[in-house]
């Protein structure tokens, strides 16, 4: 792929392997209970991307995040963008098997509809939670991360599935072998 000794037909198997573990890491940050916020000390206040917490030892004063249109855009976005990262994943899949251009182009563009939605999605929810919650010191902690996570990959494999179209000889092991030295 690059010219740096890249095996093109690992690369078929490489790319949706990355895909599934962008789609495990959006449904940590999807799923999880708490781990999108948490106060400095992690002990009075937490936040999912569904509910947000307060409290002491065991009382927690739980309530929803789904009264405020922000975070329903949110969950929305996110929900969108893990199912269209599923259909990349599922069209990478039979793209790679027999290595179709136009799936992989498709693929590509699906990965690049994800990006845009997961980071305007992982961008309203600190803005807002900041302006509308904020109450002192917080951390974005691991569940928030792995929704970062997702969308770094989902980047890198965007770009790599666009690039792919340009090497099909090589996927389909159809190339002329070139060598570095020759005796002529």
């Amino acid at each position: 792929m690059f010219r740096c000794g890249i095996a093109y037909p690992r690369c078929r198997w490489i790319l949706p392997l990355l895909l599934l573990f962008a789609v495990i890491f959006d449904i940590i940050a999807i799923a999880a209970e708490s781990g999108w916020v948490e106060d400095e000390e992690g002990k009075s206040h937490y936040a999912s991307m569904w509910t947000e917490c307060q409290g002491r030892n065991n009382d927690w004063d739980c309530r929803s995040l789904m009264k405020f249109s922000w975070a329903q855009a949110v969950a929305a976005l996110m929900i969108i963008g893990l199912i269209f990262l599923i259909m990349a994943f599922i069209i990478s899949i039979v793209g790679m098997c027999n290595v179709r251009i136009g799936l992989l182009i498709a693929t590509g563009g699906l990965l690049i509809i994800v990006v845009i939605v997961q980071i305007i999605a992982l961008i309203i929810y600190p803005v807002k939670f900041n302006e509308l919650i904020f109450e002192g010191q917080y951390y974005y902690t691991w569940a928030y991360g792995f929704g970062w996570g997702a969308t770094i990959l989902c980047i890198g494999c965007s770009v790599l599935f666009c690039c792919l179209p340009n090497y099909e000889d090589e996927l389909n092991g159809d190339a002329k072998i070139k060598y570095l030295y020759s005796t002529s």
